[in-house]
């Protein structure tokens, strides 16, 4: 399971996006501070292709793969000395893969802005810098800690008070902790650290309802050049549609000329944010599930995704790409078609494969 941390300044939007992806009703006003305890819900990842899969091969229940999305309160200027409550939760998001940083785009006078302006780019930078702050305070803290124990001359210890001692300086010029590579003789030592500034970054732009789901370019160049990616939705918009059926909400973005839901881009987006693909697993009588993996995960890896068993008895794996298997009707019209391959432990898994694991 992905899980995702929503960060913003207040009245952002992330609560309303919050509601709108995972329909858990996190309170909402027009004035800052209403999220004070972390929110988090988990969201199925919708993907038509695992529902056609278990069509066509007789598969139940459908299981599709889950992102875990944590709301926490707005982030104000000052956050690191005590100011506004957003800080107060930044460790609930420490463990989390990659940050969804919600930016007001929309200049509606019904909601106040905390500066009392629309800015984009000085609203982003607010927050940035609050991140560089409570990472810094995390990195001075494990250093102290790691320093004790490199007097011991152990060569880990060492290895990551070297990279520490360069992070807290990335810090304090500015630079996130993804700037400074992992030292060789410590490659677990970020993981320790679980800084928030070396996470994947999705942008979100959250535009007026009615106005047309673009990026401002000034925020798209500031994600491009941090190595972040952006897509923009109407929160308001998509937590109204949230409230209708499917049909219903479909039928809706079409008069308005959306394209896709706001869940459908934020989880696109997620998943090329972190290079993950879906590969799927459907038995006759048995659930049809999705997994995510990294991209470039060899077979062996993959059934691990599956289960720890299969990974350490992996014989062999059959895998039927599923529009080959959806158009053949079956597995057995797709073996008699060789649309099935058998391949081993060093195959690498594509997205969209049907896995069947060999293991001893």
């Amino acid at each position: 399971m992905m899980r995702v941390g929503i960060v913003g300044l207040p009245n952002a939007g992330k609560s309303t996006l919050f509601n709108a992806l995972t329909r858990a009703g996190a309170q909402e006003a027009g004035y800052p501070f209403t999220t004070v305890e972390p929110n988090v819900a988990v969201v199925g990842v919708p993907d038509d292709r695992l529902d056609r899969v278990a069509e066509t091969v007789g598969s139940a229940p459908v299981i599709h793969e889950t992102i875990e999305f944590h709301d926490i309160a707005g982030l104000v200027r000052g956050a690191h000395r005590g100011e506004g409550l957003g800080n107060r939760f930044l460790a609930n998001i420490r463990e989390t893969d990659a940050i969804v940083h919600v930016v007001r785009v929309h200049d509606d006078p019904r909601v106040v802005h905390p500066e009392g302006r629309v800015d984009p780019l000085a609203d982003v930078e607010t927050v940035e810098t609050e991140l560089l702050f409570a990472d810094l305070e995390q990195a001075e803290r494990r250093l102290e800690r790691v320093a004790r124990q490199a007097r011991s001359l152990e060569k880990e210890a060492a290895a990551e008070e070297g990279w520490l001692r360069e992070v807290v300086d990335a810090l304090r010029e500015g630079r996130g902790v993804r700037s400074v590579p992992a030292p060789a003789d410590a490659p677990d030592a970020p993981m320790r650290l679980s800084a928030l500034t070396s996470k994947p970054v999705l942008f979100v732009a959250n535009v007026a309802e009615g106005a047309p789901p673009q990026v401002p370019g000034e925020l798209l160049a500031h994600a491009e050049a941090s190595g972040a990616r952006a897509t923009a939705v109407s929160a308001r918009l998509e937590s109204e549609l949230a409230e209708l059926e499917n049909e219903e909400a479909a039928e809706m973005r079409e008069e308005l000329g959306v394209s896709e839901s706001g869940l459908a881009a934020v989880v696109r987006e997620a998943f090329a944010l972190l290079d993950l693909i879906s590969f799927f697993t459907a038995h006759q009588g048995a659930e049809a599930r999705a997994r995510a993996i990294r991209r470039g995960t060899r077979a062996r890896q993959a059934a691990g995704a599956v289960h720890t068993d299969m990974e350490r008895g992996f014989v062999a794996a059959e895998v039927t790409p599923w529009a080959d298997l959806v158009e053949a009707g079956g597995y057995a019209p797709a073996r008699e078609r060789a649309l099935t391959r058998v391949e081993g432990r060093d195959y690498v898994v594509q997205d969209g494969d049907v896995v069947t694991f060999r293991f001893t």
